[in-house]
């Protein structure tokens, strides 16, 4: 039987125009990265969280994996997985005041580091693509130092 939820048509287009236009223009650089680092990516937006969110297609169904949520002092680039992420770099935000979700948070353009953010969606990716159990062994290993 078909889904009765209405498929969301909003564009990112236009979510973005209430944004200020800096702060769009942060959101539009990190659509391409995110686009370019997972092309298979699907990108929709969720307008009740006011963000764009990316799924990761699975065997069955998909599983959120980023999202780029503008706000009117600065943007996000998030992951709610992010808890289980290597984040060498130590820039994802979020620790303590989350259960799961990290986030990077931009003013500018010129703040994006692109390699470090390409590595964190392409980390995103692979901790989506991996099972509820893989997950936890990956949490459990790091807590016990491994």
């Amino acid at each position: 039987m078909p889904s009765k939820t209405p498929i969301e048509t909003t564009l990112p287009g236009a979510l973005l125009a209430d944004v200020p236009p800096g702060h769009a223009a942060i959101a539009e650089r990190m659509r391409t990265i995110v686009k370019d680092a997972v092309p298979e990516a699907i990108e929709r937006v969720r307008p009740g969280w006011r963000l764009i969110g990316y799924d990761l297609p699975r065997r069955r169904g998909t599983t959120f994996f980023a999202w780029i949520w503008p706000q009117p002092e600065h943007v996000h680039l998030g992951f709610p997985l992010g808890i289980a992420m290597n984040n060498p770099e130590g820039v994802l935000e979020g620790a303590g005041i989350t259960k799961q979700a990290r986030w990077l948070t931009y003013d500018s353009v010129a703040d994006i580091d692109e390699a470090v953010v390409r590595r964190l969606i392409d980390e995103a990716a692979r901790i989506a693509g991996m099972s509820h159990e893989e997950r936890h062994a990956v949490l459990v290993d790091r807590e016990l130092g491994g």
